[in-house]
């Protein structure tokens, strides 16, 4: 019975990085890697390193991606999954 007593400190920190830091983590990979696989040609993107454009190809881990600057290609992973629905969320209001 002391033994238990005397683990069930550690038990309990382990349990509460488990629910604090590990779980939310990986809610948070498999929601990116879902927004990877559901992005197709013509989204509008945002990257991490905050460049906007719209998705002109698409390869298995790649992207072609044009901005007002041109075409870059770029890895999937590099696009911001919170921007990226901020940006296609927001009404966009053109100039006439």
């Amino acid at each position: 019975m002391e033994n238990i007593q005397q683990f069930l400190p550690f038990v309990l920190i382990m349990a509460a990085m488990y629910f604090l830091m590990i779980r939310p983590q990986q809610t948070r990979v498999k929601k990116e890697k879902e927004f990877e696989g559901s992005l197709k040609v013509g989204d509008k993107i945002v990257t991490k390193a905050g460049i906007h454009g719209r998705i002109s190809e698409l390869a298995e881990t790649t992207m072609v991606v044009e901005t007002m600057a041109g075409k870059i290609k770029m890895e999937k992973a590099a696009i911001s999954l919170d921007l990226s629905r901020k940006v296609n969320a927001s009404p966009v209001v053109e100039k006439s």
